[in-house]
């Protein structure tokens, strides 16, 4: 298990096969085994694979022209390929209670632990995955096309395939952003 997520790392050239069914269902598993404070399971994911990959990539393009009028046909051509880079995406929304006494914040933390839980029950599984963001995530339009609400979050689209080259596993060593705390006493 360690070893696991010593060796992950975010992939970005995919090839088919994606997971299947019984693997995409392991990975959701994994998923809703975040911490979850208030027990509110506060998440929504939404698979993306097939033909919802070409309804998602017209959206992306009908996105950037909304807001980018003199967008070229390059830069519509290339959001466009964006959910068409792996055979499979699991966007993951942070379903957000505001009104709850566990704070909005602690939501979102726990939904974006649920989608770093798919990121490494897809590598553990032999997959690649990349989870990415960008405009579309803080997009209303976009959002509202795509069906999440005010006020759920969008948290990114983890994308997912199988590996055609090996991911770059080279990290940056933990202890250049760790500090042992101890407590600030005024001085006497």
């Amino acid at each position: 298990m360690i070893d696991d997520l010593l060796s992950r790392s975010s992939v970005s050239d995919f090839s088919d096969p994606g997971p299947d069914d019984a693997e995409l269902r392991l990975i959701l598993a994994a998923a809703v085994r975040a911490p979850d404070h208030g027990k509110l399971h506060p998440w929504q994911f939404l698979v993306i694979q097939g033909e919802a990959r070409n309804e998602l990539s017209e959206l992306f393009a009908d996105a950037l022209v909304r807001r980018e009028p003199q967008a070229t046909d390059k830069q519509i051509a290339k959001e466009k390929a964006k959910p068409l880079r792996s055979p499979a995406t699991i966007a993951v929304v942070a379903k957000v209670t505001p009104e709850h006494k566990i704070p909005v914040v602690e939501q979102v933390v726990s939904a974006a632990a649920a989608g770093m839980n798919i990121v490494n029950a897809v590598h553990a599984l032999g997959f690649g995955a990349k989870w990415v963001t960008g405009a579309n995530c803080y997009d209303p339009y976009f959002l509202a096309e795509f069906g999440v609400r005010p006020p759920d979050q969008l948290l990114g689209f983890i994308h997912i395939g199988s590996l055609k080259t090996a991911p770059e596993t080279t990290r940056p060593d933990a202890a250049q952003f760790t500090t042992e705390w101890r407590r600030a006493r005024p001085d006497r």
